[in-house]
């Protein structure tokens, strides 16, 4: 099995997403998986200049920074195609998604890849079969309240995607009782069976 992490914390040494991301990991992680991991914050182009929707243009009307787009969509694509599962941790930054997590859906968003427009015009996702866990954290917003934009944003991601099972592992409000909300979310992840 193939679990494919990533990391969208833009803090390194002392991130709380990054560490109950790595302990959710060590949880459902086999000695037979093999993790394909991406740090958000190392190698993240910010999507601009794009002129269609789904990453789709023609490869003769691709300028540079198209191309060093593409580039990196095209391994994150692979990426998550060839997972199995798949880990995002994610603070919530200003009541939504860090830049990062943001410019990878952007990025991971590809007509005939990720996704496909049917002949009646709806989309349809074309990763199937697999499963998620978000690991979110947030200072101050309640998970799931009317502030949260984080976390039903990623979920529609993922299902526009076709990925519909989706967990949840939450450390929110650490701003208000740190502890508690660190113990409740390793209850969570000990709680989880694949």
């Amino acid at each position: 099995m193939k679990i494919y992490q990533i990391d969208s914390s833009a803090r390194k040494d002392g991130s709380t997403s990054r560490a109950l991301a790595k302990k959710l990991l060590d949880k459902i992680k086999k000695p037979e998986d093999e993790v394909i991991y991406r740090d958000l914050d190392d190698e993240m182009v910010f999507v601009s200049g794009l002129t269609e929707s789904g990453m789709k243009i023609e490869e003769k009307d691709r300028n540079e920074h198209h191309k060093k787009m593409f580039e990196l969509s095209d391994k994150l694509v692979n990426e998550l195609k060839e997972s199995d599962i798949i880990i995002i941790s994610a603070p919530i930054y200003n009541y939504g998604p860090p830049a990062t997590l943001k410019a990878w859906a952007d990025l991971a968003a590809r007509v005939g890849e990720t996704f496909r427009f049917k002949p009646d015009g709806r989309r349809e996702g074309l990763l199937s079969n697999k499963r998620a866990f978000l690991v979110i954290t947030s200072g101050g917003t309640k998970l799931n309240s009317n502030e949260d934009f984080l976390t039903p944003w990623l979920k529609f991601i993922l299902n526009f995607f076709g990925i519909e099972k989706v967990d949840v592992v939450s450390a929110d409000q650490m701003a208000l009782d740190y502890e508690k909300s660190i113990k409740d979310a390793e209850m969570q992840i000990e709680k989880i069976n694949l």
